[in-house]
């Protein structure tokens, strides 16, 4: 039997495990900690249970798949419920609006709150879904770096209508195109984040990010973010698919033009196929020293990364959901701190994500498990320990203005995840969340293909490489890297 080796447990490494086993390989995945899941992973701390990364769930279908693959029923191992409020926004002015999954229900409660006319909301987010149908086969479900890809019929379609997917806007000018609101305009760049990017910088086409939440709608998996990765994980091992932890590798093996195997802290393995799930850069600075390094890909502006506080909140907020944005008054100042001074704004966006409301364990009784995430530029040698400081002020001194509350009072519990912890646990260079950022029209080609020019056998997966960052992306990144691949 044919062997395979996936470097790296995060969930595009699972993934690609679990497709690589049904195409007959042996696979075996190597990862340096002692869990699995990478950035999808949990603490228990004092009574309260906190994801620690990844917090949005949309698309499960690309969860459940993996299961229908090697013949499970999905619902027998991993459940979610599909939320009705996408998500609570605050201004500091008083102003909330909560977001309905349903589109009509959005289209109108947005019209009625930010006095804009009906047509016009449905018009935009009708632009938007056009914008996904037109590039999803091409961007999302296929290598952007095959000569194949284009020789489609889909493919010509989207380059005659490329002037409707607004590449040469930036996401702000299309959003303040249509609408006058500078809080809908708001609420609508805040998308550019999905993907760590600014909304000042980043293409027009990213609009269609909001089409993915309410057309495939947002969810809780049951047991929490951190179930999506075990369940995976759990399924992986069932099939066979062998995990060796706290086995760093320390480089990949070549011989001319194909990769031969592994190297790690235990010993070395050989090879018939090799995918990385380690941050692209990380594997070329680090495993694949001597080899030609993809020079311009690898000096790419990097993602936003975050500075995220885990509270356990001696109290209930009924007027927050699981998912809650408390915006900055100053969103383009926010931005142009982060990606060009590298620096925390003094009035940073406050996102705060709360399972205990879906999951009663995850907090003691009549309390609150909150992890309070504020975008956060990538590790570069700034002084951390003063910034982490000066951000807690300033994010328990939105937190007070616009919930009128003394949140430390309440605070029984704490744990910090910074960039350079970030870095440190994932090898995610600098920190960053999503591999490179999206802010040029050309992002989507610049980012590293899913297979190696170099060595016929290699391949990557995960937010660093196609299609991008995030749960989904991750999943598809493992769904191309792997359809490349022949059966053992």
């Amino acid at each position: 039997m044919k062997k395979a080796i996936v470097i790296g447990a995060g969930i595009a490494g699972i993934a690609s495990a679990l497709r690589l086993k049904h195409k007959g390989y042996d696979v075996t995945v190597f990862e340096a900690n002692g869990y699995a899941g990478g950035k999808l992973h949990a603490i228990r701390q004092d009574g309260f249970r906190f994801d620690l990364g990844p917090s949005l769930f949309t698309m499960p279908h690309l969860v459940d798949e993996l299961f229908h693959l090697h013949g499970f029923n999905p619902r027998d191992y991993f459940n979610y419920s599909q939320k009705e409020v996408v998500c609570n926004y605050f201004w500091s002015d008083g102003t909330t609006f909560s977001v309905p999954a349903d589109k009509q229900k959005f289209v109108q409660r947005a019209s009625e709150k930010f006095n804009v006319a009906s047509s016009i909301v449905r018009q935009y987010l009708d632009r938007n879904q056009k914008k996904y149908d037109l590039t999803a086969d091409i961007f999302l479900n296929k290598s952007l770096h095959r000569w194949r890809t284009y020789f489609s019929w889909n493919t010509f379609k989207s380059l005659v209508q490329s002037g409707s997917l607004d590449i040469n806007k930036t996401l702000n000018q299309v959003n303040e195109e249509y609408f006058e609101h500078p809080k809908l305009v708001q609420l609508f760049n805040r998308y550019a984040t999905y993907n760590g990017s600014s909304p000042f910088v980043t293409p027009g086409i990213m609009s269609m990010i909001p089409h993915l939440e309410m057309h495939f709608g947002t969810f809780h998996p049951h047991g929490g973010m951190h179930e999506i990765s075990q369940s995976l994980f759990r399924l992986a091992e069932k099939v066979g698919v062998e995990f060796r932890f706290n086995e760093a590798v320390h480089s990949i093996d070549y011989k001319n033009e194909r990769v031969t195997g592994i190297t790690t802290s235990s010993g070395s393995y050989t090879a018939d196929v090799v995918v990385s799930n380690m941050d692209v850069f990380s594997t070329y600075k680090h495993l694949l020293k001597s080899a030609k390094q993809p020079t311009q890909i690898l000096k790419q502006e990097r993602s936003s990364s975050a500075l995220i506080f885990y509270w356990g909140i001696n109290r209930l907020f009924p007027q927050l959901d699981l998912h809650n944005i408390l915006f900055s008054d100053q969103y383009e100042e926010e931005f142009h701190e982060l990606f060009v001074n590298k620096r925390l704004h003094d009035d940073p966006t406050v996102y705060i994500h709360i399972t205990s409301k879906e999951e009663a364990t995850d907090a003691p009784p009549q309390c609150e498990n909150w992890f309070v995430m504020i975008n956060a530029p990538g590790n570069v040698g700034q002084d951390w320990p003063a910034m982490i400081a000066k951000a807690r002020r300033n994010v328990i001194r939105k937190i007070n203005q616009v919930l009128g509350t003394d949140i430390e009072k309440l605070i029984l519990t704490e744990s910090i995840l910074d960039p350079i912890l970030i870095e440190r646990q994932t090898k995610s260079h600098q920190g960053s969340l999503y591999g490179t950022s999206s802010n040029s029209k050309f992002a989507a080609f610049w980012r590293h293909p899913n297979f190696s020019n170099q060595f016929s056998n290699l391949y990557f997966c995960g937010g660093s490489v196609h299609p991008g960052g995030g749960i989904p992306l991750c999943l598809l990144s493992a769904k191309i890297a792997t359809e490349q691949i022949k059966q053992a």
